[in-house]
């Protein structure tokens, strides 16, 4: 009878060993359970068919400056401090142009410092420049795993204030513009409010880059600079539409 007790005991103790390896197992293997880029990919395609064939846009890389909304599933906002309140306009500051649009509140957000870092609760400092929000979401639940055990983090960009391109020369209202959605050569002109009585309608942009979204420790290849030239008359006419590019982070327009 006690043979048979402490056999019992032992397959007790090794199913046991086994249900806690499983659980061990799955916790660390729950990342796994995602769904590939290949996959959303491919039916993409076959939801758009020929649409599906375009290109898609790169994944937004964190910059300087840049407004961050961390937050752990179920235990809140991660951002340090008082936040700070967002940058509001009158309504005529909003039907004008915004020479002052530089300036911008960061809302319930962390704003990323010079230093590339971002202040976070339980974590302080964290350098995040360079990374992509899949990827800092994945970097952040590393950090706070130690802290929550299997937390959910969720990174969201608030506001895109590294990703700017300038506006100077011959127009009612230059300055530093940011590139919060696709803006052409055209589109820029109209927000910095239109060409002066004293332009020829002629435009160059000059590219360069966004230094400020490169992480600055390493060493990075020269960037070749890039001229373009648009005439807005011959716009106007329906010639070469092609010229009517999209900028770029890092932008220079120069209206003459």
């Amino acid at each position: 009878m006690k043979k048979l007790s402490l056999a019992v005991k032992v397959i007790v103790c090794l199913s046991l060993s086994v249900c806690m390896l499983t659980v061990s197992w799955a916790a660390e293997s729950s990342g796994e359970g995602t769904v590939s880029k290949e996959l959303k990919e491919k039916y993409r395609q076959e939801i758009l068919g020929e649409q599906g064939t375009t290109p898609v846009d790169k994944e937004y890389i964190i910059g300087y400056r840049d407004i961050l909304y961390v937050e752990v599933y179920g235990e809140g906002s991660m951002a340090i401090g008082p936040a700070a309140p967002a940058t509001t306009l009158s309504a005529a500051e909003a039907a004008g142009p915004l020479p002052q649009e530089g300036i911008r509140g960061r809302g319930t957000g962390s704003e990323v410092g010079m230093d590339g870092r971002v202040s976070l609760r339980h974590l302080g400092d964290v350098y995040v420049v360079g990374m992509t929000l899949n990827q800092l979401a994945d970097y952040l639940k590393k950090l706070y795993s130690s802290i929550y055990g299997e937390p959910m983090v969720i990174a969201t960009l608030l506001q895109s204030n590294s990703r700017q391109y300038t506006v100077m020369g011959q127009i009612k209202a230059p300055g530093l513009f940011h590139l919060d959605f696709p803006t052409t050569i055209v589109k820029a002109i109209a927000k910095a409010g239109g060409f002066t009585e004293w332009s020829n309608a002629e435009v160059t942009v000059i590219r360069q880059g966004n230094e400020l979204i490169v992480d600055q420790s390493k060493k990075q290849p020269q960037r070749k600079v890039e001229k373009f030239t648009f005439d807005y008359d011959d716009f106007l006419k329906g010639k070469q539409p092609e010229k009517n590019i999209l900028l770029e982070p890092g932008d220079v327009v120069i209206v003459h």
